[in-house]
């Protein structure tokens, strides 16, 4: 695990990666991982993006569009060092006429939920359309002159991480205007774990929009065949989708990604406990936001008798987090060893030790759990093995729904 001193700000992160891809530094883990594979095999895992050879034969010929970040990277097998999946298809002459951003931004500047522009890439002129400002779908106007369509995004396998949704609307929008799509996959950091509530219709929002439960132990390229499969997209439409799988890959290999893919996850420690802390936001108690260990503390000014405090402050990747200026005290999870991804026990601990139960819940939580069952559960103090045992039918229910999906563990 990195020091969180590698991470102190987001402009430096993004120097790093975009003006010095010289330097062979995994800006997730420290030194650039090439050995991320199963016990099995020496063979590094090779994404999606880096398998040029199985989908350049689909793109000849063709304008391109790409939805993509900074999370969008190949490796360079000679030196180890990074790109952009946008700067590497160039250099392959692959006719890119416009890149589609999400959450965060092209190049994952933007705070969480910030509106983002469009605007023109710097370092390759290239248009970029936003599709986290007014419409997070692709117009007909936006799409004009695209013949195919790429993604390449790294997901984390959490249902509220939204680069599920901006999936979702791609896939809506090319299927609409017969434009076909190619998910570049690569691997879910929290490999095949499937936990947590399933999402209610009702609760249905950019946060979670299918009824999946909060890990869905899926690769996005999975994901999206799911998404196309149960035909969740707008009228039961499909789109024409192919999916480059990643090489010498199975979801129970440990994976560290090379990249952050957002500001607030800047190492692996804060996304392995990611979906556990990422409730809080639905509460009064910070989640780390405004410091330099984003979602691997917690705490609030309503938990005194708790062990660790810290004082959240806008910075980079929080301009206005919560609890801003205010002493927090909770608990720091930095040094943690993650048992698993989901964990409700300091959610349940936090609302147990509050001095302001009655507005620990904001109306947030909701659309974080799918559902009104969890706060209710919490409520009336339910345990953390009652809580469990009331996710199981959903659990093995997405289960079985998603088998025919999978790529790598079936």
């Amino acid at each position: 695990m990195v020091s969180n001193s590698m991470f102190k700000n987001t402009v430096l992160f993004l120097l790093v990666l975009f003006v010095s891809c010289g330097n062979s530094t995994n800006l997730i883990g420290g030194p650039i991982n090439t050995s991320a594979v199963s016990p099995k095999t020496t063979v590094p895992i090779k994404v999606g993006a880096e398998r040029i050879d199985e989908y350049a034969p689909l793109l000849k010929g063709k304008k391109v569009g790409i939805l993509t970040n900074q999370t969008g990277v190949v490796q360079n097998p000679q030196n180890n060092n990074f790109e952009s999946t946008v700067d590497f298809l160039l250099k392959k002459h692959i006719n890119i006429i416009k890149v589609y951003a999400p959450e965060h931004g092209f190049r994952g500047t933007a705070n969480a939920g910030e509106l983002v522009k469009d605007s023109k890439d710097p370092k390759t002129n290239l248009p970029i359309i936003s599709l986290y400002g007014s419409s997070k779908k692709p117009s007909k106007e936006q799409l004009k002159d695209i013949d195919i369509m790429l993604f390449d995004l790294q997901d984390v396998g959490a249902r509220f991480y939204t680069y599920i949704s901006s999936l979702h609307y791609l896939m809506e929008a090319c299927a609409e205007n017969n434009i076909p799509v190619i998910i570049l996959d690569r691997p879910n950091p929290n490999g095949s774990t499937v936990d947590g509530p399933v999402l209610e219709m009702a609760h249905k929002s950019f946060i979670g929009m299918h009824p999946i439960p909060v890990l869905h132990g899926m690769t996005i390229g999975e994901y999206g065949q799911l998404i196309n499969g149960e035909k969740w997209l707008n009228n039961g439409i499909q789109c024409k989708l192919t999916v480059i799988p990643c090489s010498n890959y199975t979801t129970d290999m440990p994976y560290d990604l090379p990249v952050a893919p957002s500001p607030n996850l800047p190492n692996m420690q804060s996304i392995r406990l990611y979906a556990s802390l990422c409730f809080f936001e639905g509460t009064n108690v910070s989640s780390g936001r405004g410091t330099d260990l984003q979602f691997q503390i917690y705490g609030s000014p309503y938990l005194k008798n708790m062990p660790y405090s810290f004082t959240p402050q806008p910075n980079a990747a929080s301009k206005d987090p919560m609890n801003k200026g205010k002493l927090c005290y909770g608990e720091n999870l930095s040094n943690y060893a993650v048992k698993r991804p989901l964990d409700l026990q300091w959610l349940l601990k936090a609302y147990k030790n509050s001095d302001k139960q009655s507005t620990f819940f904001i109306p947030f939580f909701t659309k974080l759990a799918g559902s009104t069952t969890l706060q209710k559960q919490i409520e009336m103090g339910w345990s953390d093995l009652q809580i469990r045992e009331s996710w199981v039918d959903g659990i093995q229910a997405f289960e079985e729904l998603r088998k025919p999906y999978l790529i790598y563990n079936k």
